[in-house]
């Protein structure tokens, strides 16, 4: 029977102390660091409408915060 992630924190996790649960974290997070393995999923990324999207309204909002008549400095 395979356990998910869920049920092992439950029954094994949990009943570590502190230090313990932040040294097996720290060993989690080593061995997938090493592992090359993508945990990045690409409906994860930015499309390029997105970054177009983001890039005119925040050109948008510097135009409204700081109109051409008005001196920075």
């Amino acid at each position: 029977m395979t356990l998910t992630a869920q049920e092992v924190f439950a029954e094994t996790v949990r009943v570590l102390s502190p230090s313990e649960r932040l040294r097996l974290a720290s060993l989690i997070l080593q061995d997938l660091a090493q592992s090359e393995v993508a945990v990045v999923e690409r409906s994860d990324t930015w499309s390029e409408q997105d970054q177009h999207d983001l890039t005119a309204f925040s050109l948008q909002y510097a135009v409204d915060l700081y109109p051409e008549d008005e001196e920075l400095v």
